[in-house]
């Protein structure tokens, strides 16, 4: 009984036009944030270390360095305040998390190009 209203509810919240994208892609996600009455849209881009889960419970994590200071944020695939995922770049990853990232700064933190078909 749970299974099915589980599953009903996940096929109201998939998106249709999520892009493909992978670990080591640069990224940027354009998130809408409420504030107030007002609501607008901010953009994060980074480079994705990691993505978790499946279906409609699936996530990625987005690395950026702001100011010397490095910032992960987790953001949902399927969710309604992600407004659009644009791939500005893609890095060729032989990993699945790219969590080693965190230790590194500058030229260390480069991935080498993927190229796309």
């Amino acid at each position: 009984m749970i299974a099915k209203v589980m599953e009903k509810i996940a096929g109201e919240q998939k998106k249709a036009e999520v892009p493909v994208f992978a670990v080591g892609d640069n990224v940027r996600v354009h998130a809408r944030i409420s504030e107030g009455g007002k609501e607008r849209i901010q953009v994060f881009a980074g480079r994705v270390i990691a993505r978790d889960g499946a279906g409609h419970t699936e996530t990625f994590t987005v690395r950026r360095v702001s100011h010397g200071v490095g910032v992960e944020r987790v953001f949902p695939v399927h969710s309604p305040h992600v407004a659009r995922i644009e791939i500005e770049s893609s890095g060729h990853a032989r990993r699945a998390k790219l969590y080693y990232l965190r230790g590194r700064a500058g030229k260390q933190t480069r991935l080498r190009e993927r190229t796309r078909k």
